[in-house]
């Protein structure tokens, strides 16, 4: 495994917020600035240019590279949310062997940038919600053995799980929480796209 894969998860993410980026926008635009789809779209495309027209040798260049272009090229909280993700994913992979325990590692670094730039907690009703079970799930399918594509599918069904509890939850944080008790009802889109960024890992890393 090495850079392509990381290439491939990269395009293959890119194509599946374009395919949901209505859909994005649609949850959205009930608690938020109806913007979430278009940003992810419009930095990811900017992403698959960047790939088309540049060639990286180190996996940890191509993921820092892909995160200052969402922090770049993304309006909102998710641009500057999972651009410091890539970062930070990019970063603590640096010069490491790419094995399942590394590649969870480096995820659990790109959720501690996260976390440092939006002060989430777990029930805030935000992206935090999909990648806190995402993360438990991977490092525990890894402790019992799994491969790569093992945890990253167990990560993957746990975000799924954490996206739909954020439907009743009350959003304490972003824009959302302006509605109060109106947010509940509603599913977070950056927990579904945090969902949709790991079911396209589970895709095409391993």
């Amino acid at each position: 495994m090495g850079v392509d894969n990381f290439v491939n998860w990269l395009r293959d993410a890119a194509g599946s917020l374009h395919d949901n980026a209505a859909y994005l926008t649609e949850l959205d635009s009930a608690i938020g600035d109806a913007d979430h789809g278009a940003n992810m779209d419009r930095g990811f495309r900017a992403i698959v240019a960047l790939l088309d027209e540049t060639s990286f040798e180190t996996v940890d260049e191509l993921m820092k590279k892909a995160g200052m272009t969402l922090v770049s090229k993304v309006g909102g909280a998710s641009g500057p949310l999972y651009g410091t993700f890539f970062l930070r994913f990019g970063t603590a992979l640096a010069g490491a062997d790419l094995t399942p325990a590394t590649i969870g590692e480096a995820f659990t670094a790109g959720v501690g940038g996260i976390l440092q730039r939006g002060k989430a907690e777990l029930g805030d009703k935000t992206m935090y919600d999909a990648w806190a079970p995402a993360l438990d799930a991977y490092d525990a399918a890894v402790a019992g053995g799994a491969d790569l594509a093992g945890a990253l599918t167990a990560a993957a069904e746990a975000a799924a799980k954490g996206r739909d509890a954020t439907v009743p939850l009350v959003a304490r944080k972003g824009r959302a929480s302006y509605l109060g008790e109106r947010s509940a009802g509603h599913q977070d889109p950056g927990a579904t796209s945090t969902t949709l960024l790991l079911e396209s890992a589970a895709r095409t890393l391993p």
